[in-house]
């Protein structure tokens, strides 16, 4: 599986976000590091996994009353 990788500026694009938004509030919120984003060779640049983003972007939407969780499962309540 050949992955898709984005800078903040191209995900804010797609996604219709601001970037500072995404570094600011998502990133490690929402978009968790390993899943949704990596640090390629240890370094600071961050690039998005387009795949993951796309697969997990509606999950929260479904259900009015669940809160995401970081390891990807949701608390109902």
């Amino acid at each position: 599986m050949e992955n898709t990788y984005l800078t903040t500026e191209e995900l804010s694009k797609r996604i219709k976000y601001d970037a500072r938004t995404i570094r600011e509030r998502l990133k490690d919120s929402v978009l968790l590091e390993g899943i949704h984003y990596i640090r390629p060779f240890g370094g600071r640049k961050i690039l998005y996994v387009w795949e993951a983003i796309q697969k997990d972007i509606g999950k929260a939407s479904t259900s009015s009353y669940s809160i995401p969780m970081a390891r990807g499962g949701l608390a109902h309540g």
